[in-house]
């Protein structure tokens, strides 16, 4: 099933062993494991089929495999899972992050991980955002989505409505250095797209800018790394409170 057929269905295709163990680890169940004779060879494809209702499992041929992974190299097994759309919680009051039309799929992936490693709960993804259930991003995430409240195609009006924290937004001019900044209470981290930044809705409603002190001279860091310094500056600022 390509991708585009899986997000209309509302299912996302977990490849590979890692993304089916951290699956399980939550306790959830796939609609399907599908994988190849040849993959039950391997004692860890054997283990995560272990903890499968067997009716669930269903054996390809190779070929067959093959048309539907995006793997060059994978061991054979993936699993077809559910994705729910989420409710906009009617107030948000914790530390979340905001992803504003970030487009590259390993960046909005490797912020899902980062988020997740520092214990925010909630990402909020505007329309325009690559999508979080694809095959890149759950790579890049390595399970992320599956700790994480994710909302996808979240405009700003409909969040800001329900924003009780202060909005931070990361630039390079005109901003206050992260280090400097008090980040031990809730706020909302809001990232913008790789090339033309953060929105004019988000900038009329920030409350701070912050820019990550550069020593080495380069203009900008990349997204997705700039968005695990603040994450990580938060949580050293907060385990000093």
């Amino acid at each position: 099933m390509a991708p585009a057929q899986q997000k209309k269905r509302g299912q996302a295709l977990l490849e590979g062993l890692h993304l089916a163990a951290a699956y399980l680890d939550t306790a959830r169940q796939p609609v399907h494991c599908v994988l190849t004779e040849a993959a039950l060879g391997h004692a860890e494809t054997g283990a995560i089929v272990a903890r499968l209702d067997p009716s669930r499992v269903v054996l390809f041929s190779d070929a067959l495999f093959s048309q539907l992974s995006t793997l060059v190299n994978g061991v054979g097994i993936a699993f077809v899972v559910d994705v729910q759309p989420l409710s906009l919680p009617e107030r948000v009051e914790a530390t979340c992050v905001v992803l504003d039309g970030v487009q590259d799929a390993g960046n909005v992936g490797s912020i899902l991980r980062s988020a997740a490693a520092a214990g925010i709960g909630d990402v909020f993804c505007s329309p325009g955002t690559a999508h979080v259930w694809s095959p890149k991003v759950l790579r890049a995430g390595m399970g992320a989505q599956f700790v994480l409240r994710v909302h996808e195609q979240v405009r700003a009006s409909e969040l800001l409505a329900r924003l009780t924290v202060p909005v931070f937004v990361t630039d390079s001019h005109r901003a206050s250095a992260l280090y400097d900044c008090d980040l031990s209470g809730t706020l909302a981290w809001v990232f913008g797209n790789e090339g033309a930044g953060v929105s004019a809705e988000w900038l009329t409603a920030l409350t701070q800018r912050v820019t990550i002190p550069q020593p080495g001279g380069m203009e900008s860091l990349n997204v997705a790394a700039a968005a695990a310094v603040c994450f990580f500056e938060q949580c050293r600022q907060r385990r000093g409170a």
